[in-house]
């Protein structure tokens, strides 16, 4: 749900987000859909286009999600310490494509 982001996203651009195919995208979506996560709408600028967009519901559990990941990182950091931390963050993002997608998802959301 991250890879959909603030914008929405076509199944296109979240199957390329995700590394995946547009079918798989698709059938994420479906399923997604059917959780009430997300829902699948018009795209102002173009008209052929769906765009697939987090409902309230879907933004609330990455909001709740955020908050998670946030109290484990404080966890991480209380165990390691804040430089054995950085340092693994560090050695983390050398592992992630550079055109990978943002998962600042509570900055998106105003959390």
């Amino acid at each position: 749900m991250q890879a959909i982001g603030r914008d929405g996203a076509t199944a296109s651009e979240l199957g390329r987000r995700l590394g995946v195919s547009k079918q798989a995208a698709g059938k994420t979506i479906d399923r997604l859909a059917e959780l009430g996560y997300v829902e699948r709408v018009d795209d102002e600028s173009d008209g052929r286009r769906k765009l697939v967009r987090l409902t309230p519901r879907g933004i609330d559990s990455l909001v709740r999600s955020a908050e998670i990941f946030d109290d484990l990182r404080a966890r991480w950091a209380t165990s390691l310490g804040p430089k054995r931390l950085a340092e693994l963050e560090a050695a983390l993002r050398t592992v992630v494509p550079m055109d990978g997608f943002r998962l600042d998802v509570a900055g998106w959301f105003g959390v």
